[in-house]
C-alpha cells in the first residue's frame, strides 16, 4: 500500500498524529486509509470474528492494517517479522487465521496475502462493522516454558482497559510526543501506538532502531516521553556524544521489560538530567505496575496501577503471603487476557482467577513491587521471550547432540543471555550448533554460547535441573 501522506503543519483539522520519515498522517487520513483497506479485505471475504494474520515491518501501513481489521470486527494475529518459516508455521497452526496482510515473503508463501506494498485508495466511508467488546481484538505471542510459543488472546475490552491503564500511569495527553522504534508486533509497541492514537498524542514510527536517529528525533521532534528497554538504556549510557543532543523536552524515560540496572539509569540521568519511570507488564496483562511520575524509584517496578490487584503467593504451598514476603506475583484486572491458544494452556496460567506472572518478588506494605527472580523457565532477551524447549527442539535435531538443555543467565545488555548446555554423541563445533538455531529461529533466540557437558542433570522424572546448570556457568564466569 502506498498512502498519500498528509503534509505536516496543515490546519488544525489535519493535525499530524503519525510521522514516518518525512511523511505525516492526520487521524482522518489514517482512518480513510483504513476504510480503503477494509474494503479490500471485505472483498476478500473478511467478516466479523475472523482472524487476520499481520506480518509487517515498522511502517505506517502496519497501523492502517490494524485499524482496518478492527473496523471489520475481525481480530489481528501479530506475527513477528523476525520469525523464520518454522516459527510462522507454528503461529498459523495454533491461531488458524482466515486471511493475511503484510509485506513479508514468509507469510506470502504460507497464505494468500494482501500486500501492504500495493496501492489503495483512501475511503472514509469504507465498510465498518459493529464491534463486540467481548470479541478477540488481537493475538500476540508469549513463549511457554515447556513447548512452543502460545498465542495470547486480548479482547477489545481488555485491550481498551490496558490503554486506559497506560495512559493514566504515564499521564499521557494530546500534548505529548512519542516515538516507537521497537517492533509493533510486540505488546509494548502495539500498546504505545494504540494509546497514542486514542489520546491524540503525536507519534513517530521508525523503520528500525538506530540510537542516533532516536536521540536526534528527541531533540528535533521535541519528544516528551521516551520508552527504553535495557539494551537501549545501556547504549544511551555508553554513547560518547550523548551530551551533544538536547533532550530537555523529555518529561521522563520509561524503563520496561526487565528490572532497572541502577548504575545505567543513574549514568543517563547524570549526563542528560532526565529521570526514569520504571514500569512492569506482560503480554498477558500489559500494564501491571508503574512508578509514580514524581518520586520514581530505581529499586522497584512501582505500584499496581489503579484497576490492577496484586498478591504474592508462596512458591511451595501456593497460599497468599503477607506484605514483604518473597513469592510468585499474581494479578487480576480488566486488562487481563481472555486466554491462550492452544486453549489447554490457559488453565495453568491461572490460580483461583489470578494470573500467575511467573515472576518472583515482593509487594511491601506500601504496595511497592520488587522483582527478584523467575519461577517460570522463560528467558527474557531484550524484552522478547525465549522458550528453552523451542531452542532445545532445534538442537536435538542435530545428529551429534545426545542431550541438551537451554537456560538464561544475567546479561548487562540484554537482561538475560541464552546459554545451551550440550552433551554430544560425537564431536561437533559450537558454531555449527549456533548456526543451526540461527537458521531456524529468530535471531534473539540464538544462544550466546554453547557449554559442552558430560551429561544434563535431571530429576528422576526427567525434568532438567536448569538452576544447577546456571550455577555452573556462573562459577566458571
Amino acid at each position: 500500500m502506498s498512502p498519500t501522506p498528509t503534509p505536516a503543519g496543515g490546519p488544525a483539522a489535519e493535525r499530524t498524529v503519525l510521522a514516518f520519515e518525512d511523511q505525516g498522517f492526520s487521524a482522518a487520513h489514517l482512518h480513510a486509509l483504513a476504510g480503503g483497506l477494509a474494503g479490500t479485505l471485505a472483498a476478500r471475504g473478511v467478516r466479523p470474528g475472523d482472524r487476520v494474520a499481520l506480518m509487517s515491518s515498522n511502517r505506517p501501513e502496519f497501523v492502517v492494517a490494524v485499524l482496518a481489521i478492527w473496523r471489520l470486527g475481525a481480530a489481528v494475529v501479530l506475527l513477528s517479522p523476525a520469525w523464520r518459516r518454522g516459527e510462522t508455521e507454528h503461529a498459523l497452526r495454533i491461531t488458524a487465521p482466515d486471511h493475511a496482510v503484510g509485506d513479508h515473503p514468509v507469510l506470502a508463501g504460507l497464505l494468500p496475502m494482501v500486500s501492504l506494498d500495493d496501492p489503495i485508495a483512501p475511503d472514509a466511508d469504507g465498510p465498518a462493522r459493529a464491534t463486540d467488546p467481548a470479541a478477540d481484538a488481537v493475538l500476540v505471542f508469549s513463549s511457554g516454558t515447556t513447548g512452543m510459543p502460545k498465542a495470547v488472546r486480548h479482547t477489545h475490552a481488555s485491550l481498551r482497559a490496558a490503554v486506559v491503564h497506560w495512559r493514566d500511569a504515564l499521564g499521557l495527553t494530546a500534548d505529548d510526543r512519542l516515538q516507537v522504534a521497537t517492533p509493533p508486533s510486540h505488546i509494548l509497541g502495539l500498546l504505545n501506538i494504540v494509546t497514542a492514537l486514542d489520546t491524540g498524542a503525536w507519534l513517530r514510527l521508525h523503520r528500525r532502531f538506530d540510537l542516533d536517529r532516536v536521540l536526534g528525533c528527541i531533540q528535533d521532534d521535541r519528544i516528551t516521553v521516551e520508552m527504553a528497554v535495557a539494551p537501549i538504556a545501556l547504549a544511551m549510557a555508553d554513547h560518547p556524544r550523548l551530551e551533544s543532543y538536547d533532550l530537555s523536552s523529555l518529561r521522563f524515560i520509561m524503563w520496561g521489560a526487565t528490572p532497572v540496572t541502577p548504575s545505567v539509569a543513574e549514568t543517563v540521568t547524570r549526563r542528560t538530567g532526565v529521570g526514569w519511570v520504571p514500569a512492569y507488564g506482560a503480554s498477558e496483562l500489559p500494564v501491571i505496575a508503574c512508578n509514580p511520575l514524581d518520586g520514581a524509584r530505581l529499586d522497584s517496578a512501582g505500584r499496581a496501577v489503579p484497576g490492577v490487584e496484586l498478591r504474592v503467593v508462596s512458591l511451595e504451598a501456593g497460599v497468599p503471603l503477607p506484605p514483604g514476603e518473597v513469592g510468585e506475583i499474581q494479578a487480576r484486572a480488566p486488562s487481563l487476557m481472555a486466554g491462550y491458544l492452544p486453549a489447554e494452556a490457559t488453565a495453568d496460567a491461572f490460580c483461583d482467577g489470578w494470573y500467575r506472572t511467573g515472576d518472583v518478588g515482593t509487594v511491601d506494605a506500601g504496595g511497592w513491587v520488587t522483582l527478584t527472580d523467575r519461577s517460570k523457565e522463560i528467558i527474557k532477551v531484550r524484552g522478547f521471550q525465549v522458550a528453552p524447549a523451542e531452542v532445545e527442539a532445534v538442537l536435538h535435531g542435530h545428529p551429534a547432540v545426545a542431550d541438551c538443555a537451554v537456560f538464561g543467565v544475567p546479561d548487562p545488555v540484554d537482561g538475560e543471555a541464552v546459554v545451551a548446555a550440550v552433551s554430544v554423541a560425537r564431536p561437533v563445533a559450537a558454531e555449527e550448533l549456533l548456526d543451526l538455531v540461527g537458521e531456524q529461529l529468530a535471531s534473539y533466540k540464538r544462544p550466546s554460547r554453547v557449554e559442552f557437558v558430560g551429561e544434563i542433570p535431571r530429576l528422576p522424572s526427567g525434568k532438567v535441573l536448569r538452576r544447577v546448570l546456571r550455577e555452573r556457568v556462573w562459577t566458571q564466569d
